[in-house]
């Protein structure tokens, strides 16, 4: 039996959720399964194919359908049981204040109920996990799916254990846009001016979102707005720099700190559960509400003149750490795939004999 997979979102910029869909959800990551990806051209086709083309696919078979990018249409509602969504995070609901008008609609409202009704879903991390349990109905099963990480930039971290820090360069990956809060990594910038780095800079990488952010941004000294990247410039820039930073309000995962490490670059979170999770003991956690101490934190690790070579074995370490623990979930997301749909092609025929029967 055929097994959908909503690529549908993707042919625009490669980001965290196009970049996920391709490495969890493309027919070669999930081999032996004859999957079938589902594509669209343009963001009309998308819309049309998400809301009325995967249901009629449904209702004219027996088939599974993965979603790994936007919420399932309230039309596949009725196929709840053969429709497994892929949960990045739950701000569609935690933090509506960061959503535009578009997202509200198309997004938080499907995502709320599919949560309401859906009996099984597939989460990117632990932390993911829990907070879904907490606004899915009781009996849904989730299941851990997290990605292997590669070095999609093509990092090499041997030579950073000898650079000098001169002056300090601090970088950050990401759409700009309000939850990825880029203003309080523009103050800790500032704050490291003031604390002994006067010429410290803020690299930026990412489209412009919705927002005022990029404006705001963009009157900081030291920062530059460098829009979305073709994967070379994204490689320069994180070879240059120094530092990599992530203040944002939330993160599902946090992709692009993990694929950093391939660089060795010492990574700045928020101390939260997830950066925990997805970092271990590689991480140095802060409070991007305190812009000093969050500095002050930095410099100190800095004063360590060993602290570069002493980043680049601790990033080694939790890419290790953490494509061992995607290895895992692969092969029971794998087999957990083949038994529903093995369900449900025995179910087909049954139900066929039933209305024989009739």
């Amino acid at each position: 039996m055929a097994i959908y997979v909503d690529h549908t979102h993707l042919g625009r910029h490669v980001t965290g959720l196009e970049r996920i869909t391709l490495e969890l959800f493309s027919p070669e990551a999930l081999a032996p399964l004859d999957v079938v990806p589902v594509t669209a051209q343009g963001t009309r086709q998308m819309v049309t194919t998400q809301t009325l083309g995967l249901p009629m696919r449904l209702a004219a078979s027996s088939s599974i359908l993965l979603c790994p990018g936007f919420p399932p249409s309230p039309l596949l509602r009725p196929f709840a049981s053969r429709v497994l969504p892929y949960i990045h995070d739950i701000f569609l609901l935690s933090r509506p204040a960061d959503l535009n008008r578009r997202a509200r609609l198309y997004m938080a409202a499907p995502f709320r109920l599919a949560l309401h009704h859906y009996p099984r879903f597939l989460a990117n991390s632990s932390d993911t996990r829990q907070k879904l349990a907490a606004h899915c109905r009781p009996d849904a099963a989730i299941t851990l799916y997290r990605p292997p990480v590669r070095n999609v930039f093509d990092l090499d971290s041997l030579a950073r254990a000898e650079r000098k820090t001169q002056p300090l360069r601090l970088v950050a990956l990401g759409t700009v846009e309000p939850r990825k809060n880029f203003v309080a990594a523009a103050r800790i910038a500032g704050a490291l001016r003031a604390q002994g780095f006067p010429d410290a800079t803020l690299d930026i990488v990412g489209r412009r979102g919705w927002g005022d952010d990029w404006r705001t941004l963009a009157a900081f000294p030291g920062v530059t707005l460098h829009g979305y990247q073709p994967s070379a410039h994204v490689r320069q820039l994180l070879d240059e720099a120094d530092i990599f930073i992530c203040t944002s309000h939330d993160e599902g995962l946090g992709l692009p700190l993990l694929e950093a490490q391939y660089g060795g670059l010492p990574i700045i979170a928020p101390d939260a559960a997830i950066f925990h999770e997805v970092l271990d003991g590689s991480g140095i956690f802060i409070d991007p509400a305190n812009p000093a101490a969050a500095a002050g934190k930095i410099a100190a690790i800095l004063s360590d003149y060993q602290w570069r070579s002493r980043y680049v074995k601790l990033a080694a370490q939790n890419l290790k750490r953490w494509n061992a623990l995607a290895a895992d979930d692969r092969d029971a997301v794998i087999g957990m795939i083949a038994e529903l749909a093995g369900r449900q092609a025995s179910a087909r025929p049954a139900y066929r004999n039933r209305l024989v029967e009739r």
